[in-house]
């Protein structure tokens, strides 16, 4: 019984298939710069959808303490609509430092979120700072200070 390696058991004919149209290669997917990776991990955490322990072994210094202190907040949580990273810009002020900004959409809302990533001797990148752009409440009385002229020894009502 002779054994033919080139077609199917079973099929006799001597007919072969014209060409096989090129695979798809498949390429891996872009990787995500850190300052990416990190605001879309710090977002979970401040927008309450991760706990805070999650981010435990990527963070150095006082950055977990940080997190620690904002998280239960929830502050970048908005009601009905959840948060995404709008954009994201980092810069590298020095070899295996990163200080970067990402600006975060919640329906109308719009925040800041502002982090610095640290590379250590290991090659992993780790958070060393977080801060927030938290929109202050508009004032309903005028600043010390005024340019509002007051004659003397009037009370400016």
């Amino acid at each position: 019984m002779s054994m033919n390696r080139t077609r199917p058991a079973g099929r006799h004919d001597q007919h072969r298939p014209d060409a096989v149209p090129p695979q798809r290669r498949r390429t891996p997917q872009r990787m995500l710069r850190p300052h990416h990776w990190f605001a879309e991990r710090l977002l979970a955490v401040l927008s309450g959808q991760r706990p805070v322990h999650w981010m435990l072994g990527h963070t150095i210094g006082e950055a977990y303490d940080q997190l620690a202190e904002l998280a239960p907040a929830t502050p970048l949580r908005a009601r009905g609509a959840r948060p995404v990273v709008r954009q994201c810009h980092g810069a590298q002020p020095a070899p295996g430092v990163v200080e970067a900004c990402a600006s975060i959409a919640a329906g109308e809302q719009v925040r800041a979120m502002a982090f610095r990533l640290e590379q250590g001797p290991d090659l992993r990148w780790r958070c060393a700072a977080v801060e927030l752009g938290i929109p202050t409440p508009p004032r309903t009385t005028p600043p010390t200070g005024s340019n509002r002229s007051v004659a003397p020894g009037r009370s400016g009502d």
